[in-house]
């Protein structure tokens, strides 16, 4: 979203709201729940994951620095339809759910959330993309490490991840089996835990990344 507003305007709305720390594996906000309030996340990762009747969850996206999170369900006046979690630590600003329409009023952004929200359905579709799966998965993976780092600086050497093989089964449409060979391909870059993946060689896993577009 800051790249839609600029950093100015972004600027402006993060000092509407309250900062806020948040450790990995920490809850932000919780689906079933009211939209009291929006979040701009301004460091670190999130999974966005929506809980099925059946007991199912579902990755729908990842978000990090510069998104916000949670306006559907204020533009809406309803319920959350999506959970969203930290996979790194993060940092963001809580803006209420008046403070925010009145905001977005007085700065006339909702041509922006347009545009923001068909972003993001191509970040989705660009998820999909065909080419060889150690690849499309390094290339997530070398995002998701840059996103994890503070603002303006390289990724980390070394950088942990709250992931499993099921999100990014369902990330990349694949199955779990198929994440499982792709990671065993990439070990000499990575280490894999149940809930956890780290990225230990960023250099050597942008490598494997480059024959696809980065996502």
């Amino acid at each position: 979203m800051r790249d839609f507003l600029g950093e100015d305007i972004w600027s402006r709305l993060l000092s509407r709201g309250i900062e806020r720390q948040h450790a990995t594996g920490s809850q932000l906000l919780r689906q079933g729940e009211p939209g009291t309030h929006v979040l701009a996340l301004r460091g670190g990762v999130t999974k966005v994951v929506r809980h099925e009747h059946t007991g199912r969850a579902v990755l729908l996206a990842f978000r990090g620095p510069g998104e916000l999170l949670g306006e559907v369900a204020v533009f809406d006046d309803d319920v959350r339809s999506a959970s969203v979690e930290a996979i790194s630590d993060c940092a963001v600003t809580v803006v209420s759910k008046a403070e925010f329409l009145r905001f977005a009023a007085e700065h006339e952004l909702f041509p922006q959330l347009v545009r923001y929200a068909f972003h993001r359905l191509r970040e989705s579709d660009q998820a999909r993309a065909t080419g060889a799966l150690p690849s499309r998965l390094a290339a997530v993976l070398v995002r998701l490490a840059g996103l994890a780092s503070a603002p303006s600086q390289p990724p980390a050497d070394v950088t942990e991840l709250a992931l499993t093989r099921d999100d990014l089964a369902e990330h990349l449409q694949v199955s779990r089996n198929t994440v499982t060979a792709a990671l065993s391909d990439l070990s000499a870059y990575l280490g894999v835990r149940r809930k956890c993946i780290t990225v230990e060689d960023i250099h050597g896993l942008r490598r494997v990344a480059d024959p696809v577009v980065h996502l």
